[in-house]
């Protein structure tokens, strides 16, 4: 209950925001957008290519600075996390490490033609659930059960950058984050120190947005 006021707490703040831009006339608009994640836990050393798959849906606001240029700040909820197959002696099966975020870009957009544009910037995500399934081939070791989130880091950050087609009031569009938190804690155990999970987000998303 609480991660859902929350989150109810941002969207009516950014409704706020971006009605009184627009009551002032300044050509902002307002706008949801929503679609597909793949998503990855990546190290300096490891980047496993088995990619979970998750959503995104939000809002988001387009603050002109001229004809060419605009602000995009959003709001959303995206899911992010990696997917483990494994295959051993002992057991098959797959295991899902699930993180849920409140994310929040601040994008620049560049409008390069009438209907094609890139855009890019900063990100800063709060983690509101998380959770680990795992599925064995024989369903003799199957499971779900929440992590404790205070071995988590609750904010994420890192950049974001991604291309888009709008036509009208409908676009489509693919982004690519790029964390730059460790999704574990450092901690300290019998004098060692360590970090675990020792991985950042990765996350490709597309997308489809309706502009208002």
């Amino acid at each position: 209950m609480k991660n859902l006021k929350r989150v109810l707490a941002v969207v009516l703040v950014t409704l706020g925001a971006t009605n009184a831009i627009q009551a002032q006339e300044t050509g902002a608009s307002l706008g949801i957008k929503g679609g597909l994640n793949m998503s990855n836990l990546y190290t300096q050393d490891v980047d496993d290519e088995n990619v979970l798959m998750g959503f995104n849906v939000g809002l988001f606001a387009e603050l002109p600075i001229n004809s060419r240029l605009a602000l995009q700040p959003e709001v959303s909820f995206t899911t992010k996390g990696a997917e483990l197959q494994y295959d051993n002696a002992f057991a098959q099966g797959t295991g899902k490490f699930r993180l849920n975020y409140i994310e929040v870009p601040l994008l620049l957009k560049a409008n390069l033609t009438e209907n094609f544009n890139v855009h890019f910037g900063p990100y800063a995500a709060f983690l509101i659930d998380s959770k680990i399934t795992n599925e064995s081939s024989d369903g003799s070791y199957n499971f779900e059960e929440n992590i404790d989130e205070d071995d988590l880091n609750k904010f994420d950050f890192g950049v974001a950058a991604g291309i888009g087609f709008d036509f009208d009031s409908f676009g489509i569009g693919a982004r690519y984050n790029y964390g730059l938190n460790t999704v574990g804690k450092e901690r300290t155990v019998l004098g060692q120190t360590y970090t675990f999970p020792d991985s950042k987000n990765s996350v490709l998303s597309v997308y489809a947005a309706i502009k208002f």
